[in-house]
């Protein structure tokens, strides 16, 4: 079976309860491996009661089941349940280092990243926004994107993490071009042969001929051509109130958001339990569930690792 390295993500948040129950939802399709500090999957496991062993190993091998290996990154010391600390943000990146590494040594299939905190890595020092960014840097990867899976939706994004008021700056004809080719990319990992990649206006009604904007004109038509006329089959742009819907019937395969919101918000209404986050351009297999840390309810054993699991799920499918 194929190896799946699993990140416990931030410790005082609910990332080692989901990263443990998926691990544990998932023995029969694949062999999981929980990458993180030994002591906090321990407390986790204590705290959840589940009916597991967890065994210190030094790269993900074959299990037996109710038995999950550990690859014990340490380094989470005085986290703190529930906030995030120092502590919490280094433990995650080195477990975040540590599963990188193990599939780019040919370990592991692919990364499972549990939710990690941002205020946390800014509080050890790092400057990364988020996972996304973290792993193209850990990886050299200069061209990537987010890609989101959920129920009958896959919506790639032009922007991610950026003021609203930033997102028009950085609509570019080389950005719009740059995230359908990464769509294509997106579309061959997902084995889809002959995918329909739909792309979304900015403006109200896709900017109604100029009425409401001009990027449509200007910016993400030619891209959208130049796209075509490189084997690309894209098309639009369409009005970002009817598009998801369209592709939720089955007309397109995948959707090219422009901004973060207007690709998340119908995707987190129809899978707000189940969403996968996976991302595009990297060397390696990389999803993630697609939320938070969830600070409110850690530790609690409130945690639902439906997207955790799905997300396992999809990394198994994924191929580069």
């Amino acid at each position: 079976m194929k190896k799946v390295a699993i990140t416990m993500g931030e410790p005082g948040g609910i990332g080692p309860e989901v990263a443990l129950k998926a691990a544990a939802a998932t023995q029969d399709m694949c062999v999981p491996v929980l990458v993180g500090d030994m002591d906090v999957l321990k407390d986790t496991l204590k705290l959840l009661n589940l009916p597991l062993s967890l065994k210190a190993v030094d790269e993900p091998r074959e299990h037996e089941m109710g038995t999950l290996g550990v690859v014990d990154t340490g380094g989470a010391g005085d986290f703190r349940i529930g906030q995030p600390t120092a502590d919490g943000g280094r433990a995650s990146v080195e477990a975040i280092r540590r599963a990188v590494s193990m599939v780019q040594d040919g370990h592991a299939h692919a990364v499972v990243t549990a939710p990690i905190s941002k205020e946390a890595l800014k509080m050890a020092g790092f400057g990364w926004p988020g996972h996304t960014e973290m792993l193209a840097e850990l990886t050299g990867t200069k061209d990537y994107a987010m890609m989101l899976v959920g129920g009958a939706l896959r919506v790639v994004l032009v922007t991610i993490h950026v003021s609203f008021k930033d997102v028009p700056s950085l609509i570019t004809r080389e950005a719009v071009l740059r995230v359908l080719r990464l769509a294509g990319q997106a579309a061959e990992m997902l084995g889809i042969s002959a995918p329909r990649i739909a792309v979304a206006g900015l403006n109200p009604h896709a900017g109604e001929a100029g009425m409401f904007g001009e990027e449509e004109q200007t910016i993400i038509s030619p891209a959208i051509e130049e796209a075509v006329a490189g084997g690309i089959p894209a098309s639009g742009p369409y009005a970002p109130d009817t598009v998801f819907m369209r592709a939720v019937r089955g007309e397109f395969d995948i959707v090219v958001s422009m901004y973060h919101d207007q690709g998340l918000i119908p995707l987190k209404i129809l899978a707000f339990e189940s969403g996968v986050n996976v991302t595009v351009g990297l060397p390696i297999i990389r999803t993630s569930p697609d939320h938070g840390t969830a600070y409110e309810i850690a530790w609690k054993r409130k945690a639902n690792p439906s997207s955790t699991i799905e997300a396992i799920r999809i990394a198994l499918r994924l191929k580069l």
